[in-house]
């Protein structure tokens, strides 16, 4: 028995295989030219030192806001990010922080993104876990996350320093 088409599917087949071939060679040449565009630029390094900040999210956040000297403060990269809380308010009702629906987004998901990748940084998975244990839900906490870092990323894009790991506070033995 033949199915009506078969004909059809035996000659459009290969020349989509093909063509999905093509664009896949394209592709890697692409993130091959990026990658070398990335690693010509200054602070290439100071992002990619820190955790979870790889070649695409350190290009789209260096496409985004360049050396960050356009903003006054890590308050507004966050806010422009979309990433810093915003306070409802309308007369006298108050309705708490909720994530912004606002900022740019390819920003906001570069950051999330990035958030996500440093949970297998200890730094970054112990913060995570405090706001879990406060009631934050996952997405919340990782914006949580992805906020702190913010703070991190602007201070280091400022003074065009590597990322360090906090030094860890030694507990006292308990005597």
């Amino acid at each position: 028995m033949t199915v009506p088409g078969t004909g059809a599917a035996d000659s459009v087949l290969p020349r989509l295989a093909d063509s999905l071939k093509t664009v896949l060679a394209q592709r890697k040449h692409v993130a091959i030219e990026v990658e070398e565009i990335l690693h010509a630029h200054p602070l290439a390094g100071v992002l990619t030192s820190m955790p979870g900040i790889g070649v695409r999210t350190a290009a789209r956040i260096l496409l985004e806001i360049g050396d960050a000297s356009a903003f006054a403060s890590s308050v507004c990269l966050a806010a422009y990010a979309g990433i810093a809380p915003v306070t409802r308010a309308s007369g006298s009702s108050i309705k708490g922080e909720h994530p912004a629906r606002t900022g740019n987004r390819k920003l906001k998901r570069a950051f999330f993104l990035a958030a996500f990748a440093a949970l297998a940084d200890p730094t970054s998975r112990s913060y995570y876990d405090h706001k879990r244990a406060e009631g934050k839900k996952h997405n919340a906490a990782l914006i949580r996350l992805a906020r702190r870092r913010c703070d991190v990323i602007y201070a280091m894009l400022r003074n065009k320093t590597y990322y360090r790991h906090p030094d860890r506070v030694p507990t006292p033995a308990a005597a």
